[in-house]
């Protein structure tokens, strides 16, 4: 009996340790999520390894959370940045346009030409005009075409990327058989501006690979176009600039206009696609871009 008594014990001391070091796993977790929301960083995805199935299935739930929630907030900051830009560059022409028409109208004057003021008055004009035409450029952020969608086979529409871009090693895995629904010249504005930045950072080779949805429909349709990562070898992007990249006007290059990503995400958003910095590039790379179907 004592025996017996003191198997038992052991076995609760054991069940009890098992509980609690479960719970330790538990509560590291739920830490981590935090951690990650608190630091806007919603690409979190915790393993699913050695939990129970209840826990398991509200693992992946989170993990399917925080990937929507990146994407809503990725498509808030979009909209604020469109109606931000939209304000600035109407009250910036506002500002601007009368100073150069009035410059410009002294310096038609015979009284002003020859004079010390015809300096000053042109450089009024000039750096009104080149600040009207700054803005300018920043229109298209906000006055977009309407995408014009049909289907388009996706290795060719990567081939002929790779035809532009001699110059460049390519790794292309993507099926034959892969048509997505995008407006082609749009789409291909996207990848000409992740392609640049790719090589101004010094990269060498370009990866795109697609990746099919578990549950999409079989190959050859619109929407067995998951995800594609575009990947290359340039310098690697440090952190403090990879929470910053997709804002408009930001650019670490010293002739950087920083519109590019920030134009290429809306440009998807509004095919109903998303564009985001991959936390860990794929193997072999140094950055990894993912474009997602927000349609499945």
């Amino acid at each position: 009996m004592i025996a017996a008594a003191a198997f038992i014990i052991v076995l609760l001391v054991i069940a009890a340790a098992a509980v609690y070091r479960h719970q330790c796993l538990l509560k590291d977790r739920a830490r981590l999520m935090h951690d990650a929301i608190r630091h806007r960083d919603f690409s979190f995805h915790l393993p699913t390894k050695g939990l129970l199935f209840g826990e398991r299935a509200l693992q992946e739930a989170l993990n399917d959370m925080g990937q929507e929630i990146q994407k809503l907030v990725a498509r808030g900051e979009v909209e604020s940045w469109q109606r931000l830009t939209r304000v600035l560059t109407h009250e910036i022409m506002n500002a601007t346009t009368p100073i150069r028409s009035i410059s410009q109208a002294y310096l038609a004057r015979p009284d002003i030409k020859g004079t010390p003021y015809e300096e000053g008055i042109r450089a009024i004009r000039d750096t009104s005009t080149g600040l009207a035409t700054f803005v300018d450029s920043y229109r298209k952020l906000t006055q977009l075409q309407d995408p014009v969608m049909k289907d388009i086979p996706l290795h060719t529409f990567a081939r002929s990327l790779a035809s532009i871009h001699p110059h460049l090693r390519w790794n292309i895995d993507i099926s034959t058989d892969i048509i997505i629904h995008a407006d082609e010249g749009l789409l291909r504005q996207v990848f000409i501006n992740l392609i640049r930045n790719a090589t101004e950072a010094g990269a060498k080779t370009i990866g795109i690979r697609h990746i099919a949805h578990p549950q999409a429909p079989g190959q050859g349709t619109p929407a067995a176009f998951f995800k594609l990562q575009v990947s290359n070898d340039g310098h690697i992007i440090p952190d403090n600039v990879a929470r910053e990249i997709f804002i408009p006007f930001f650019t670490t290059k010293p002739q950087g206009s920083g519109i590019g990503l920030a134009l290429s995400r809306q440009i998807l958003m509004m095919q109903q696609f998303s564009l985001s910095l991959r936390e860990r590039p794929i193997s072999g790379y140094n950055v990894t871009f993912e474009i997602e179907d927000n349609r499945l």
